[in-house]
């Protein structure tokens, strides 16, 4: 099918007026369909909206690709419409802790997924550095907050993530001159705490 076809489908099966060049905008990853457009264009396709999506990152692209209108997830989270909405577009889950484990449940977000779509990897990523520098056990709240995992499961992998940097760090204790640089290590393991803590949590 052409753009052409298909801006001609959208209008004559759904009443959306879609420009060919509009078509061609999706197809190029240059704009994004909306809820109701995505549908209509699985529609006009013969397939599902997730066959359209990339693997969903966001969570517009989870919430579409399960075919939740904005206002039925909020409700099924708890939350007002408008805040959700709020949400979605700034790529920031404000949501307490009940909410965030209902959103999971509802999208079928495993934890890193979930992570990710709520836009919270930079806050984890500078938990986990404070948490393998000092007292791992005042930081196994903060990471049960932002993931619905077992929280044994998470004080086993801080205390494995603990044990790992200060072995690094033990390991590049020199007594060679003062200027020679002999924390690279333990730097290469804070640059990539975040994929250190999902390896040990796969474990």
């Amino acid at each position: 099918m052409a753009p052409g076809h298909v801006a001609y489908g959208l209008r004559a099966q759904y009443g959306l007026h879609v420009s060919p060049d509009t078509v061609v905008s999706w197809e190029r990853g240059l704009a994004a369909p909306g809820s109701r457009e995505l549908t209509a264009l699985a529609g006009v396709l013969w397939c599902a909206p997730t066959d359209l999506l990339t693997e969903a990152t966001t969570l517009r692209e989870h919430r579409m690709s399960r075919g939740f209108a904005p206002d039925d997830l909020a409700r099924r989270v708890g939350m007002e419409a408008g805040a959700y909405l709020r949400m979605e577009q700034t790529g920031r889950w404000r949501g307490n802790e009940r909410q965030t484990t209902l959103l999971a449940e509802v999208l079928d977000l495993g934890p890193r997924e979930l992570l990710m779509a709520t836009g919270r990897d930079p806050e984890l990523a500078e938990v986990l550095r404070d948490a393998v520098k000092a007292r791992w056990q005042a930081y196994v709240r903060p990471v049960a907050k932002m993931l619905p995992m077992d929280r044994e499961h998470i004080e086993d992998v801080l205390e494995q993530l603990h044990s790992e940097y200060q072995s690094r760090m033990v390991a590049t204790l020199s007594w060679g001159p003062a200027s020679q640089d002999t924390g690279e290590p333990g730097r290469e393991f804070l640059d990539r705490i975040v994929e250190h803590f999902w390896a040990l949590a796969r474990a």
